[in-house]
């Protein structure tokens, strides 16, 4: 399987001004080659190959004088360029096919250099890791970097990104084996909400943290002096920078929260039970603020990666499933309820219920019921459910932490 594992980099002046450089070169190239191809489109022309593009927007474009600057950076960035192109082209017609499941992906974008997130990939040909603790980048020199935890294997790739708010990343990928953990007994369902973040259906709760409301008071602080500076000045700038370190400090701990929260409940069940939420459809109601404050989603999605790194069963039910409506003591449908009704009691048995609560216990009974019907692979459950040793995709965000006392004791000489 592969994880992917995130640490800051401290990149000295030169450094960025070679970073910036190389970040503007691959969005060139990026952007030369898609204009290339809609404009070959509009006029009912084939498809341009990725050879030609290659060979007209990279190997010629160095030896114009308009375009000399390209061989200032390393060939592999604006290579992995044109392959980033390729993928997205692929994701695009996949979606449009039906071979790609999930939403619908759009047709490739244009990218500008005033994008909140500029990067370049790298194969290991152009980088190395060194034996005092830096990594080589080609063209750019060795980078400073803070090393949170060891990599367990050597990196296939490596992804350098700079956020809105001058923070600057390396990301490797790593082929790395399954961590299985120890068989547990429990298993529990997860009932996602908002004024608890979760409720586990043994009756445990997690509160909602709600990182973005606590920082309100002073984002609109921040916001407010940004929009009293005139567009065009340097303080405007340094405006912006301070909002966007707001937003990076909420969605930092919001991230560490999920991996904390989703680690504990991976190691203490064998089997972990989800609702697929609508998240996109409420993003759209009066609760959107909250919703996007609570991150479910990215929880999900780290519930899952963690749950097939360590063989772990993971089953999404189906968002249409009454959670909330049935009793879940003697399987009576009581009829929807209000969201602000919290507590009920059931017309046929007279059992008193907590909402999430009950929820979370149906969801577990309903999990339960899928993965012995064999149906565990279905389109309403993770393709990880029931499985130990299955291929999964490298996470954008950072893999989970390791496991306190058995440190990974593969990586990086020296530290």
């Amino acid at each position: 399987m592969q994880l992917r594992y995130n640490y800051r980099a401290y990149p000295n002046a030169a450094q960025r001004r070679a970073l910036a450089q190389a970040f503007g070169c691959a969005r060139v190239v990026w952007n030369d080659c898609l204009r290339d191809r809609r404009q070959a489109h509009a006029a009912g022309l084939p498809y341009v190959t990725s050879t030609e593009l290659s060979r007209l927007r990279i190997t010629q474009a160095k030896r114009t004088e308009e375009s000399a600057w390209l061989a200032d950076v390393s060939a592999v960035v604006l290579q992995q360029s044109l392959r980033d192109l390729d993928a997205a082209y692929k994701n695009f017609f996949d979606s449009l096919s039906g071979k790609r499941k999930g939403r619908k992906a759009g047709p490739p974008r244009y990218k500008s250099k005033k994008d909140t997130r500029q990067s370049i990939r790298l194969n290991t040909n152009a980088f190395s890791l060194t034996a005092n603790g830096t990594v080589y980048v080609a063209k750019v020199g060795h980078l400073r970097v803070e090393w949170s935890r060891r990599l367990p294997a050597a990196p296939t790739s490596l992804t350098v990104t700079k956020d809105s708010c001058g923070r600057y990343f390396l990301s490797f990928v790593v082929d790395t084996k399954p961590d299985i953990l120890p068989e547990a007994e429990s298993e529990t369902g997860i009932d996602l909400g908002l004024s608890a973040f979760a409720v586990l259906s043994d009756g445990t709760k997690i509160s909602t943290p709600r990182f973005l409301r606590r920082a309100e008071k002073k984002l609109k602080r921040l916001q407010r002096d940004l929009s009293r500076k005139q567009k065009g000045w340097k303080n405007r700038a340094k405006a912006r920078i301070k909002v966007a370190r707001q937003h990076a400090r909420v969605t930092d701990r919001r991230r560490d929260f999920h991996h904390q929260a989703s680690t504990q409940i991976i190691r203490d069940n064998q089997a972990v039970y989800v609702e697929n939420l609508a998240v996109s459809g409420l993003c759209r109601t009066r609760l959107a603020k909250s919703v996007h404050d609570a991150g479910w989603s990215a929880f999900v999605r780290t519930l899952q990666y963690k749950a097939a790194k360590h063989g772990r069963t993971f089953t999404s039910i189906d968002r249409f499933f009454p959670s909330s409506q049935v009793c879940s003591a003697c399987g009576f449908r009581d009829g929807p309820k209000p969201l602000h009704v919290r507590e009920w009691a059931c017309g046929a048995c007279g059992t008193v219920h907590d909402r999430d609560h009950n929820a979370a216990r149906n969801i577990l009974v309903e999990g339960r019921r899928i993965v012995a019907a064999g149906r565990a692979e279905t389109q309403n459950a993770s393709w990880s459910a029931g499985k130990t040793r299955t291929k999964v995709p490298a996470q954008r965000g950072e893999a989970g932490s390791p496991r306190k006392g058995q440190p990974t004791q593969a990586g990086m000489p020296g530290l």
